[in-house]
């Protein structure tokens, strides 16, 4: 019994020791879970916030929050590969060495890429079948592209210039895309200008977060914020597959002719025409295009005209990069705020809205050229970016309003192609000028002066008229 009993006892007191160890390693393990939750709070609470806040009202369940996040993740990147070239072309040199070189690279990529841009449209609305494949080929070639980049800014070589303008061409392939894509992902009850003031929205707020980060890997070197881009588009590249399939889907789709005369204003071509199937996107979109177009062209003049124009003459009581920045920011603030409103609104009337804006901007472009001054520059450059926000939008309600479904999206991608041509065209005019800000601000009046009364007759018109339908613009 007692041979019996002694087993039992070492096994009793065994057991109280190993229960107290295991409470006290059940402790430890507590601890260290709780602590690593407490690290990892910041990062999961903000990835869960943000997964909320893009897939709220059906956007989840529709993909369009999908296409939030890419749109983030596209934005981020851009900007870091934006902070890496600036650094290497624009700031590392005297302000007249810098203009050549900045002349040269636009000489080198912008005048091609102006060639190029009216062909992405029209190639890529050939590919309905391949839109997630190529929107992840986009961002795959401008990850290498900015491995290439990343030799060249340090090296000084050649590459830079072709390696800098792959990276632009895929770019907006990839925003023409997007565009392409939006139609397919809307949830219930969703506009397309509800839709695409999220996606901006998301895009925008990535973009004012890689900033500083890009700035802040810029000052170990120049080649980290191109680094951190390759990262960025690898996980973009990836993310474009998550897409629904649907995406990928041109059941019950068309292609657009940007016109808008009578012989193609109503139903298919006849069987004589050349190319079968097109359809025109109406007047009140073709003259909100062009109003657009405008508002385009004086934003690229506005980057290239106030970067060097700032650089040489600072706005008063700041450097030369504060002056940038509260440009920068300004022209930031007032394009999401545009969007802010623009998704917010409830007017019937789109044209009446790009009306509107585009003669505020007017008005604010004549006051800053009459009256230049740091405040009146900073004010300008946010009207600037709400108008073109808002436009945008209105752009966006008058083709979902006017154009059949059969063709709506590739209306978007053609549009979207045209604007950034716009772009262009106003970038190189801002760094022909010379830097004198009351004639550059006349001239950013007088650019906004031919878009506006060159459309506003149509616009009225077309509002007065109604359109096809009422148009919803949230």
């Amino acid at each position: 019994m007692a041979g019996a009993r002694s087993p039992q006892g070492a096994t009793g007191i065994g057991g109280a020791k190993g229960n107290s160890r295991n409470s006290g390693a059940s402790r430890m393990s507590g601890s260290v879970r709780a602590v690593g939750r407490a690290l990892h709070f910041p990062v999961t609470g903000t990835a869960r916030g943000i997964r909320k806040a893009t897939h709220a009202h059906g956007a989840g369940e529709s993909g369009l929050g999908k296409l939030i996040e890419l749109h983030a993740v596209n934005g981020a990147g851009d900007v870091m590969i934006t902070v890496a070239l600036a650094s290497t072309v624009f700031f590392s040199v005297p302000t007249d060495e810098a203009r050549g070189r900045v002349a040269l690279y636009l000489g080198i990529t912008m005048a091609p890429f102006t060639l190029l841009a009216p062909v992405i449209g029209p190639l890529l609305d050939r590919l309905p079948h391949g839109r997630r494949a190529a929107m992840a080929a986009a961002m795959l070639a401008r990850a290498l592209l900015a491995l290439i980049l990343s030799s060249a800014v340090v090296t000084g070589s050649i590459q830079l210039y072709p390696a800098a303008l792959g990276v632009l061409v895929a770019s907006k392939a990839y925003g023409v895309v997007r565009s392409a894509v939006v139609p397919r992902l809307l949830p219930p009850k969703f506009s397309l200008v509800k839709a695409n003031s999220r996606v901006t929205l998301g895009g925008l707020l990535a973009t004012g977060i890689a900033a500083p980060i890009g700035a802040g890997l810029q000052s170990l070197g120049p080649r980290y914020p191109l680094y951190g881009a390759f990262a960025i588009f690898v996980v973009g590249m990836f993310l474009s597959f998550s897409l629904p399939p649907k995406v990928d889907s041109a059941k019950g789709e068309d292609r657009a002719l940007l016109a808008a005369d009578e012989e193609h204003l109503h139903g298919p071509h006849r069987k004589s025409q050349k190319r079968p199937g097109l359809r025109t996107v109406g007047t009140a979109v073709t003259h909100t295009l062009a109003a657009n177009a405008s508002l385009r062209c004086l934003s690229g003049f506005l980057i290239f005209f106030l970067a060097f124009l700032l650089r040489e003459h600072p706005l008063s009581g700041a450097s030369a990069a504060v002056s940038l920045g509260i440009v920068g920011v300004s022209a930031g603030v007032g394009n999401a705020l545009g969007t802010a409103v623009g998704a917010a609104l409830k007017s019937r009337a789109p044209e009446i809205i790009v009306v509107t804006v585009m003669a505020f901007v007017l008005g604010a472009a004549i006051t800053a050229a009459i009256f230049f001054g740091a405040f009146l520059v900073a004010c300008l450059t946010a009207v600037a970016g709400f108008s073109q926000a808002l436009a945008k939008l209105s752009l966006d309600a008058l083709i979902q309003r006017d154009v059949p479904e059969l063709v709506r999206t590739s209306a978007f991608a053609r549009s979207e192609t045209l604007l950034q041509v716009a772009w262009v065209l106003g970038g190189g005019i801002g760094i022909a000028l010379p830097l004198n800000g009351p004639l550059g601000l006349s001239v950013a009046a007088a650019i906004i002066a031919v878009g506006w009364l060159t459309t506003v007759r149509g616009l009225l018109a077309a509002a007065r008229h109604g359109g096809t339908g009422h148009a919803r613009v949230a």
